[in-house]
């Protein structure tokens, strides 16, 4: 992996970052690392957004004592900080300019001194057993364990970055460093040099011979302007990384990031994002139980590079592949940046926890003010049509722009009869939505007085994330609200514009009930894998768009679980005894009216019989008519001397005006091929063959299985649901098209007097009736 990334190396050095850099701001190339005057003015613009990190060229990366030391304060953590090594090499390979300050060398000398000593103590006692002590490795002098300690870690640096073929040099610092000008002009000097030599500085304090280095805020060092009190490692890469001009300082230590109060305490919650407006919002604990740093420190080290021109991240280096996750724009860790406007957008978080409320405030409406809202909503589809299809336009002529594919650019395209079968579908949904949330299910006489009912509930917080398709936003949004579920969308860039306006509808239909943070749009550039590790906010995650999206969230969602489908691969079969005016009614409609859908055929079985009448070429020549190309299955190509082209596979999707013809022998040949290469979603026979159907419906394993009707058929709108969050393929829950029920889950409500389970042991009195209750 390490050594594939030489090419990617050569075309940063060449350039490639600067000119990403150059995209981001106008300052143009980087300043030499030699800095003769503290900076105390901002060099260049920091980042303002995760996504833009991936252009960092130059990092500082610090290593905090408790990310590299072993609990036990003796000794290394070596698993962790090979991992380290191995991400800060990838970045060297890379092609970006690497800087690593880091503690250390104490705890790597008291494990060494601890070892010596006892040797020494076992021979003290086997001379005069009498003058045994119990070893204490707290009485270590650290400044003897640093001088120990130094050359050790340095030897394992350069051994494990040496795996590589990295290769570092270190750079001991003392307080009189930063005292004297010239020594700092050398220091930076050799820095510089070391960087042009393509070699990782290694930057460690000289705790063998310089107590705790601290420069007083006021205080003048060597006649140039105040800097950074140093107390720390942290103030130290602060000052270095303002000094080299580094575009990202990575602070890493043993919590997560910065809090807004300790994170032992009740209602602690991780801030992603800090700007100079929170600090007089957070409250910090106790330091770093090793290494003289603690978390407000890190802040005050951290806001004084960012006011310098550098961007910060605070991380938890004990996470696994932090800097490269950092790098990479996953929201890991506290980003602190100056855009308060993106700050002060509405965290992804705060619209997840808001939409909880908002679902439970949604179940305490009646089902009228419910269906209402939804209504609301369908009637604003028409009465704002222009408004919409203005902010459609917008997407259209940017997609065109951008060489969308036809496909997507139909799917992504509005009209005043889209927005009216939406609206008529809406209704539909408004109409249905008084028998959704609390009907009961099942009631239960367990004993006397002593009621058990089972009732529908909303699932909670729903994630649906789609492509390409605005008209879903208003669908999904109208099955939230009728079954009282609070509701996260997650757009694709190429809707924007009519997913805003959308949006604005849907606000506006929410406000009527009281529950306008129930929906929300997640319009900030989070990542899609940082929202799939939210377990805490989100209950479930839908995903409408392509079957490589869709694939790709079913992946990476380890605890959330997933509804809907990756492909949608359906079959039409022509039976031997099917209808030829059907069969090629039902193949075009499946086929042409919509090629886009999921729900569209992609392979046509056709029964061999029928290759000796005129059905084959009548279905080839009405394909064709229709502008289909057409793809020869195995069987069908060995049977052709002249003929279409062979299919590469028999499981794809095409998604356009394009589907492959097969040949099969028999029934049970068709049903084992839809087996064998479907995607379980909709397949359809075309026969006048009662037992076929029946075998045919009865065997094939599909939510949706159909006899003489299109396979365009599978739609929550056709199926009378009003509208789908999508179609589910899965054996559990909801399968099929998902409309309101799919949204719903249970719970139990049991009601009593002063009963206790110990009533119904032997001799308690009770029994047991569990009679069956007819339900209100």
């Amino acid at each position: 992996m390490l050594q594939n990334s030489f090419k990617l190396a050569q075309s940063l050095r060449n350039g490639f970052s600067r000119n990403a850099w150059r995209a981001f701001s106008s300052h143009g190339p980087r300043q030499p690392l030699v800095s003769p005057e503290r900076r105390l003015e901002k060099a260049h613009p920091t980042f303002t957004e995760r996504s833009q990190l991936k252009y960092a060229r130059r990092l500082v990366v610090k290593l905090g004592s408790a990310v590299i030391t072993r609990e036990d304060n003796h000794g290394l953590a070596l698993g962790r900080l090979a991992s380290i090594v191995e991400q800060v090499a990838e970045c060297h390979l890379e092609g970006r300019e690497v800087m690593m300050v880091t503690s250390g060398a104490v705890a790597f000398g008291k494990q060494k001194l601890a070892q010596e000593l006892l040797m020494s103590l076992s021979m003290r006692e086997t001379l005069n057993p009498k003058d045994s002590k119990e070893f204490d490795g707290a009485t270590l002098e650290p400044r003897a364990a640093a001088a120990v300690g130094q050359s050790g870690l340095m030897s394992l640096y350069d051994a494990m970055f040496a795996q590589y073929g990295v290769k570092i040099a270190q750079v001991l610092v003392t307080k009189p460093d930063f005292y004297n000008e010239e020594t700092r002009n050398n220091l930076f000097c050799t820095l510089s040099e070391l960087i042009s030599l393509n070699i990782v500085p290694i930057i460690n304090t000289n705790d063998a011979v310089s107590p705790p280095m601290f420069i007083r805020d006021d205080e003048p060092a060597g006649g140039a302007r105040r800097g950074i009190p140093i107390k720390d490692n942290d103030s130290l890469s602060a000052m270095l990384a303002a000094e080299v001009q580094a575009d990202l300082l990575i602070l890493m230590s043993d919590v997560d990031g910065i809090y807004n109060k300790p994170p032992w305490e009740d209602g602690a919650k991780l801030m992603h994002t800090y700007t100079s407006d929170d600090s007089n919002s957070i409250e910090f604990g106790k330091k770093s139980k090793v290494g003289t740093g603690g978390m407000d420190s890190k802040v005050k080290a951290a806001t004084w590079a960012l006011d310098r021109g550098v961007s910060v991240v605070i991380c938890n280096g004990m996470q696994e592949k932090a800097i490269k996750t950092i790098i990479g724009g996953r929201k890991v860790g506290t980003f602190f940046t100056e855009a308060t406007e993106s700050a002060n957008a509405v965290p992804v978080e705060v619209m997840a926890e808001n939409a909880r409320t908002g679902s439970r405030q949604m179940q305490a409406l009646t089902p009228a003010q419910r269906a209402s809202a939804v209504n609301t909503l369908a009637d604003l589809l028409v009465s704002r049509e222009k408004f919409i299809l203005d902010a459609n336009a917008k997407d259209l002529a940017e997609a065109q722009k951008s060489g969308l594919a036809k496909p997507l650019l139909s799917r992504l395209s509005l009209n005043p009869a889209k927005l009216k079968n939406l609206s008529v579908g809406l209704k539909q949904i408004a109409e249905d939505s008084h028998k959704n949330v609390g009907r009961v299910l099942r009631r239960t006489r367990l004993a006397d007085q002593l009621e058990l009912k089972q009732v529908t509930v909303p699932i909670g917080v729903l994630l649906v994330i789609f492509e390409s398709r605005p008209d879903s936003l208003p669908q999904v949004a109208a099955l939230a609200m009728a079954s009282a579920n609070g509701l996260l969308l997650k757009g694709g860039k190429e809707a924007a514009h009519s997913n805003k306006a959308l949006m604005e509808l849907v606000k506006e239909a929410l406000a009527t009930v009281g529950a306008e943070h129930a929906v929300s749009l997640v319009s900030t550039r989070e990542e899609i894998s940082d929202l799939l590790s939210m377990e805490n906010h989100i209950d479930l995650i839908i995903p409408r768009g392509s079957s490589d999206l869709v694939r790709s969230i079913q992946q990476q969602s380890l605890h959330i679980p997933v509804l809907g489908h990756a492909e949608g691969v359906c079959h039409v079969y022509i039976d031997r005894d099917a209808d030829l005016e059907k069969a090629l009614r039902i193949a075009r409609d499946a086929k042409c009216d919509y090629p886009a859908a999921c729900n569209a055929m992609e392979t046509l079985l056709i029964h061999e019989d029928l290759m000796s009448g005129a059905i084959f070429g009548d279905v080839c020549n009405m394909l064709k008519r229709e502008g289909v190309k057409i793809y020869a299955g195995p069987r069908l190509n060995q049977q052709l001397t002249f003929g279409p082209p062979a299919a590469k596979s028999l499981k794809h999707e095409y998604g356009a005006l394009e589907c492959c013809i097969e040949v099969v022998p028999s029934l049970d040949e068709a049903i084992n091929h839809i087996h064998t290469y479907g995607s379980s979603h909709t397949d359809v026979i075309v026969t006048e063959n009662d037992a076929a159907a029946k075998q045919f419906l009865g065997s094939v394993d599909s939510a949706c299985v159909f006899h003489n009707a299109s396979s365009r058929f599978a739609d929550g709108f056709r199926f009378g649901l009003g509208a789908e969050v999508g179609i589910s393929t899965a054996r559990i829950h909801a399968r099929g098209p998902v409309g309101v029920e799919g949204l719903l889950t249970t719970k139990w409500i049991l009601e009593g007097q002063d009963h206790a389970a110990a009533d119904f042991a032997e001799g308690g009195g009770r029994t047991w009736l569990h009679e069956t209750l007819p339900l209100d």
